[in-house]
């Protein structure tokens, strides 16, 4: 089998500059407007204030230009979009490569799970984004995450196509998850109501007996217990279906 998909995300974004935006020197000089700049202002717009803030006027304002001078550096807004996503999976925490066994290997798969969760855990609104953008999100930065988690479910044993549906339900998980821990879905905004623990018990006596635990759940204990809910399954999938042992190989697309 090949080695795991090696990682190189030198010079993914090039800085050009505004040649009317550009720093004079001395102290107090504005820094150059650039791509990147502004593309990093867009990001802490979305984490501080959600995926609405980030408008061109939004985004001009906090560099200190106006939104007219952005179109030296973005085409347009989805152009923006773009960049915040590849700004963001730039900073993926690529696990290291996994050992030769299948134990290894299962470990390597769950790294790669975690390794999405807290990408997405830092900038939660990119669920929103990744889920808006679907399929023209498709940047070598975003691309990279997932051949690697396809290349893991491959040399788990599955098929491609089944390698394919495992992401998608993986992928869904994991995303999910993020959404209901960091609040984007929140039970307690209501502001009071009853709490379940009123409930006629001879209605209700499944959702009574497990309403301790619900809401005593730890949010990292409840992800790795569904998480290895899914490792098994795979396992006894590709334990099925075990295609003729041949090497899945690396992608160009992640040197």
């Amino acid at each position: 089998m090949g080695a795991a998909p090696s990682v190189n995300l030198a010079s993914e974004t090039e800085m050009t500059e505004d040649p009317t935006h550009t720093a004079a020197g001395g102290p107090g000089a504005r820094a150059p407007l650039t791509r990147e700049r502004i593309v990093e202002a867009a990001v802490r717009l979305m984490d501080e204030e959600g995926l609405a803030a980030v408008t061109m006027r939004r985004v001009g304002r906090a560099v200190g230009v106006e939104a007219m001078s952005l179109y030296h550096h973005v085409r347009d807004k989805d152009d923006l979009l773009d960049g915040v996503v590849d700004h963001v999976m730039r900073g993926f925490p690529f696990p290291a490569e996994p050992g030769p066994s299948s134990e290894d290997l299962a470990a390597y798969g769950r790294a790669v799970a975690h390794a999405w969760r807290r990408t997405l855990r830092a900038h939660p609104a990119v669920v929103e984004l990744l889920a808006r953008r679907g399929r023209s999100a498709r940047s070598a930065a975003l691309l990279r995450p997932v051949e690697v988690a396809l290349w893991t479910l491959r040399r788990m044993g599955l098929s491609p196509p089944d390698a394919a549906r495992a992401f998608h339900v993986i992928g869904s998980y994991v995303m999910g998850s993020v959404v209901l821990e960091t609040g984007r879905i929140s039970a307690a905004e209501g502001g009071g109501g009853a709490t379940g623990h009123d409930l006629p018990p001879d209605a209700f006596p499944q959702v009574l007996e497990a309403l301790s635990y619900l809401d005593a759940d730890d949010p990292d204990e409840r992800f790795d217990f569904g998480l290895d809910l899914m490792i098994e399954a795979i396992r006894t999938l590709a334990g099925r279906s075990r295609e003729p042992e041949r090497d899945v190989g690396t992608s160009n697309a992640t040197r």
